[in-house]
């Protein structure tokens, strides 16, 4: 009896600690009652705190900061994942945002330098050549396309290919 009344006991408190939580998680959340750009802040920084130590997941968030006219803020993030020994990836990521910003010699040099660090990424030379030949430069394009066709032949770089001809920017 005494060990059932224990087992009961328990499964109580257990019930009334998770229901304590669910109860915290049902508040209206802060958000709902600030201005547009304080929400954004406010949620922005909450995502930084998820993001934690991904690269991928703060550029993410710099991205948002960035574009939505919060440029410093943005750029803060960006540097200092790429003062950390950045992946080629991270350095891609980046040069999408400035791409995206309408700052092609800013993305130039990170896309160039990811390529430099990767030069077998199929699907990125396609990418870049695509964005060359956005910004006028052909003999650039094509010269990423013949790389990237002699590395793999994969439908996502003959996508961006073609479609760069056509002005259609590269999926991401």
């Amino acid at each position: 009896m005494k060990f059932r009344l224990t087992v009961v006991t328990v499964l109580l408190s257990v019930f009334a600690v998770g229901a304590g939580h669910a109860a915290k998680r049902v508040d209206v959340p802060a958000y709902r009652t600030m201005t547009q750009p304080e929400a954004a802040r406010a949620l922005l920084q909450k995502a930084l705190t998820e993001a934690d130590k991904g690269s991928w997941e703060q550029i993410a968030v710099g991205r948002v900061y960035y574009l939505g006219g919060m440029k410093d803020e943005g750029q803060a993030i960006f540097d200092k994942v790429l003062a950390n020994d950045p992946d080629p990836s991270d350095l891609f990521r980046v040069a999408r945002v400035y791409r995206e910003a309408g700052e092609w010699p800013r993305a130039k040099a990170l896309f160039d330098t990811a390529l430099q660090e990767n030069p077998k990424d199929e699907k990125g030379l396609a990418e870049v050549g695509a964005y060359y030949l956005a910004n006028g430069d052909r003999a650039t394009a094509e010269a990423l396309f013949d790389r990237s066709f002699k590395v793999a032949s994969e439908i996502w770089a003959t996508v961006s290919a073609a479609g760069a001809y056509l002005g259609v920017q590269p999926q991401e």
